[in-house]
């Protein structure tokens, strides 16, 4: 099951040789250490840009993991692959499942609004102007979230918000 890093650095090595010494001493379940793996592997494939493989080891991860914490990473995670897909509902359908499990996760939130933002400009090109203020207006939802958790986050979408007077009432 362990995937061989073809991109070995130091940094990947050290990870996961401390990973699998944490694992072998915390007290977790086969299935756990098993979905740790998965999920290990997958974020391995992920960073070369093995996608497919990558989905391949999260969906596995899935199927093993029981924790909801752990289990809105993986999520997450499959959401970033087909945002980087350009299947921006699928991506949208995996960063709510993630939030649905970790209502605390503010990257889910942040890449949600910015998959509206981009629809909101991108509907704006073609003069569809109500079409794109609902998508702003979404992505202003989930920035005030985001910000509202991590306030000293996301500087770039707080100062869109100001500027297209947004702001009020990030709560």
């Amino acid at each position: 099951m362990p995937r061989l890093q073809k991109n070995d650095n130091f940094i990947d090595k050290t990870f996961t040789v401390l990973a699998d010494i944490i694992l072998k001493v915390l007290p977790t379940s086969k299935e756990e250490k098993q979905a740790f793996y998965y999920y290990r592997d997958g974020m391995s494939a992920q960073s070369e840009g093995e996608y497919a493989e990558a989905l391949e080891y999260y969906y596995e991860a899935l199927v093993l993991e029981e924790d909801p914490s752990d289990r809105s990473y993986i999520l997450y995670n499959i959401g970033l692959i087909y945002a980087s897909n350009g299947e921006h509902i699928k991506a949208l359908e995996y960063y709510h499942q993630a939030l649905e499990l970790n209502s605390k996760l503010t990257q889910a939130l942040n890449n949600i609004a910015v998959i509206y933002h981009y629809q909101g400009i991108k509907a704006a090109k073609q003069n569809k102007l109500k079409i794109s203020k609902f998508m702003f207006d979404k992505a202003a939802v989930y920035w005030k979230q985001a910000i509202f958790l991590a306030p000293n986050n996301y500087i770039e979408a707080q100062n869109w918000l100001k500027t297209t007077n947004r702001i009020n009432n990030i709560n």
